[in-house]
């Protein structure tokens, strides 16, 4: 019996029974379902975290103060300063740009309009190279306004939103803790971030105009330095840069712990990808755990399958049929049965991460999700639903190929 013959002879002993074939594969269809499901939406989660740090800036690393443990407690050691960050600037070859960064707090107040901003930090005038944030109006203050400490500023869409509406805030005047502050460009638009906090509400201000005039402090030391790094290929071999650099400048000795933390984005993303992808194979395999269950449906099928059609069975033998014949005719079925379930299964799946997706995105106000459909576990699940119908299948196969054709068609 050619296989095309055996694919008609089982589609059409499948047909004759759909509610029982379809109750059948229903176990396959929901596992292949769970699984890609899972899988597509911990590529999605994935996509997120990688998004988000790469909205961070480009080939950002993060420089912070070590820290110290007194009575107990982890407490942040002032050691960075802005001419460690000129430095890293000027000595690192792989280094592109580089800006200090100090935080503060205040509230803003244009005429008779107020509003605190999540955000208010001074850094330096390379800020938007090392964030990748372009100037959407007017433009970003210099470094003479940073050697000055000028009181100038540059905003967030939020800020025009919250202060001036449909005024243009270019050249506009605006009070911060008792100082005016002109106002001399508008960041783009950038949107919330993966926790829901609005990324453009926020002020930069030169960060010698924060340390001199709003914190009256005539220390050099800022809060942490960003750099920037040439390419994502020169990560590793500016972070050895820097590293050995702040090293010389710290005075620190061969074997003393750093009183800094040098950070790339990179790796904190890594983190949180292992982090998601772990989570990600922990549910797929406990979702894969219903395939097992619906093979054994498949195999308890089958079997029932066999003792109704025993005098089938018995009148192929008859007339020539080969127990190979038989062992593969029964094969075929099972199998056939799991590659439909394993398709059904897989636009289901595909289906429900979509509609999971956007459901996520209607409830929350962070960044939108991306719908991340993987095919690559679409595939895997076919084959293995494939294989599921060859291990489950195999054994009512050879049962039925084994029977005697004489006591077959004498079965009743």
């Amino acid at each position: 019996m050619s296989f095309l013959l055996t694919m008609r002879v089982a589609w059409r002993a499948l047909n004759k029974n759909k509610m029982r074939a379809g109750l059948t594969v229903l176990g396959v269809v929901i596992g292949i379902a769970a699984v890609t499901t899972m899988v597509s939406l911990g590529q999605s989660a994935n996509a997120l975290v990688q998004g988000q740090f790469q909205a961070l800036g480009t080939n950002v690393i993060l420089v912070f103060p070590g820290q110290r443990n007194r009575d107990g407690l982890q407490q942040a050691i002032v050691t960075l300063t802005a001419h460690d960050s000129d430095s890293i600037a000027s000595e690192c070859p792989s280094v592109m740009a580089t800006t200090p960064v100090i935080g503060t707090s205040g509230q803003l107040i244009y005429g008779s309009s107020n509003f605190n901003p999540r955000e208010l930090m001074g850094v330096g005038h390379d800020y938007p190279t090392v964030r990748n944030w372009p100037v959407r109006q007017g433009e970003f203050f210099s470094d003479r306004d940073v050697a000055s400490a000028n009181k100038v500023c540059v905003i967030g869409s939020t800020i025009v939103a919250k202060l001036f509406q449909t005024t243009n805030p270019i050249g506009k005047m605006i009070r911060i803790k008792n100082l005016s502050f002109r106002v001399v460009g508008v960041l783009e638009k950038k949107g919330a971030n993966m926790v829901g906090q609005d990324q453009d509400n926020l002020v930069l201000l030169p960060y010698s105009t924060v340390r001199k005039r709003m914190h009256g402090s005539e220390f050099d030391n800022v809060g942490a330095i960003m750099v920037s790094a040439r390419s994502m290929d020169a990560m590793s071999e500016a972070q050895g840069e820097i590293d050995q650099l702040l090293a010389e400048r710290h005075r620190i000795q061969a074997g003393q712990p750093r009183d800094y933390v040098v950070q790339s984005t990179t790796e904190i993303a890594n983190i949180f990808g292992a982090i998601t992808g772990t989570l990600t194979l922990m549910l797929a395999s406990i979702a894969g755990i219903s395939l097992i269950v619906g093979g054994v449906g498949i195999m308890n099928i089958m079997l029932v399958s066999v003792t109704e059609r025993t005098r089938e069975i018995g009148i192929r033998m008859a007339v020539g049929a080969r127990s190979r014949d038989i062992l593969r005719q029964f094969l075929v079925e099972a199998v056939l049965l799991s590659c439909v379930g394993g398709l059904i299964g897989f636009l289901l799946g595909a289906a429900s991460s979509v509609g999971v997706v956007s459901l996520i995105n209607s409830v929350t106000s962070g960044t939108k999700w991306t719908h991340e459909v993987s095919w690559t576990a679409g595939v895997v699940a076919f084959f293995f639903a494939a294989a599921v119908g060859v291990f489950f299948g195999y054994y009512p196969a050879l049962r039925a190929s084994r029977l005697d054709p004489i006591d077959a068609l004498r079965y009743e």
